[in-house]
C-alpha cells in the first residue's frame, strides 16, 4: 500500500477514535446530568411530601390553638375573671434583648418536625386539663345556681315571716312554715334557684302552687298563685318567671307564700332570702 494511503487511513482511523471517545464522554455526561436531574426531582418530591405533611400538622396545631383559646375564654367567664386579665384574642406578650447563641442558625426540617410533635403532645394534654377544669367549674356553677338566693318577687314587701304568728284568718296562735311576700295581683313570681318542677297545680290550703326540686335535698314552694306558668318536669333557671301572684287557697290577699325545704323539712327561708347573687 502506498505510504500516502496508509497515512490517510491512519488519520481517518484516529479521527474516528477521537470522535468515538468524545461521543462516549458526552454520553456519560448526559447520563450524569440525567441522574442528577432525577435525584433533584426525587428530592423535590420528598421535600413537597414533607412540606405537605408539615402543613397538615400545622393546620392541626392551629385547630388545637383555636380550641384552647375558646376553652380559655370560656373558663375566664366561668371563673368570673376580668376580661383583660387573661386575653386569649391575641398572642402572648413576650420580649427581651436578643442574645444569639454561638453557631446558631435556622433549625433543620427534622428539628422543626420534632418541635411540632412536642407541641402537639403539649396541646393535647392542655386540652384534657382544660376540659376537666371546665367540668369542675360547671359542676360548681350548677351547685351554686341550685341554691336558693334572694326573694321570689321583683317588687313588693314581706308581709309575714317564718315561725309563730297570729293566724290572719282564725286570730289564734299558729305556726307558719314559710315567708309571705305581698304585691300586686298578677305580678311575676320568680324561681329563686335552678331546678326541676316537681309540682304544678292546686293543693288544699296552698291554692295554686308550684314546687321546684333543686337537688341535694333542697326544694322550694310558691303558693296562692293566680296562674302557674310551668308544668311538672319543666327545667327552670334562677330568675325565671314561674307563676303570677294571686290569692288562691287560704289567703287574705295577693301574695306568694314561699317555703324552703331541706331534706323534707321546712326551714326558715330568711337565710336564703338574705343571700345575694354571686
Amino acid at each position: 500500500m502506498p505510504l500516502g494511503l496508509v497515512s490517510v487511513s491512519y488519520q481517518l482511523g484516529f479521527g474516528e477514535g477521537v470522535a468515538s471517545e468524545q461521543a462516549t464522554r458526552i454520553s456519560a455526561q448526559e447520563q450524569q446530568a440525567i441522574e442528577r436531574a432525577e435525584a433533584l426531582a426525587q428530592l423535590s418530591v420528598e421535600a413537597q411530601s414533607r412540606l405537605t405533611a408539615m402543613t397538615k400538622r400545622l393546620a392541626g396545631l392551629q385547630a388545637h390553638v383555636t380550641r384552647l383559646d375558646a376553652l380559655g375564654s370560656h373558663l375566664t367567664e366561668m371563673a368570673g375573671l376580668e376580661s383583660g386579665e387573661f386575653d386569649f384574642s391575641g398572642p402572648p406578650a413576650l420580649g427581651g434583648p436578643a442574645m444569639p447563641l454561638p453557631g446558631a442558625g435556622l433549625p433543620s426540617v427534622t428539628e422543626v418536625e420534632s418541635q411540632f410533635s412536642v407541641l402537639g403532645a403539649v396541646f393535647a394534654r392542655r386540652e384534657a386539663q382544660f376540659d376537666v377544669l371546665a367540668g369542675l367549674l360547671s359542676a360548681e356553677q350548677l351547685r351554686a345556681e341550685a341554691t336558693p338566693v334572694g326573694r321570689p318577687i321583683r317588687s313588693g314587701w314581706q308581709s309575714s315571716s317564718y315561725g309563730q304568728r297570729i293566724d290572719p284568718i282564725t286570730g289564734e296562735r299558729a305556726w307558719h312554715d314559710g315567708a309571705d311576700f305581698a304585691g300586686r295581683e298578677g305580678s311575676d313570681i320568680l324561681a329563686v334557684a335552678s331546678g326541676v318542677v316537681s309540682w304544678s297545680g292546686y293543693r288544699a290550703g296552698y291554692g295554686t302552687m308550684v314546687e321546684v326540686s333543686h337537688g341535694d335535698g333542697l326544694s322550694t314552694r310558691y303558693a296562692h298563685n293566680q296562674e302557674n306558668l310551668v308544668e311538672i318536669g319543666d327545667l327552670v333557671r334562677r330568675g325565671d318567671v314561674i307563676a303570677l301572684m294571686g290569692s288562691t287557697g287560704r289567703s287574705t290577699g295577693p301574695h306568694v307564700h314561699f317555703e324552703v325545704f331541706k331534706n323534707g323539712r321546712a326551714v326558715d327561708p330568711a337565710s336564703y332570702v338574705r343571700r345575694t347573687h354571686r
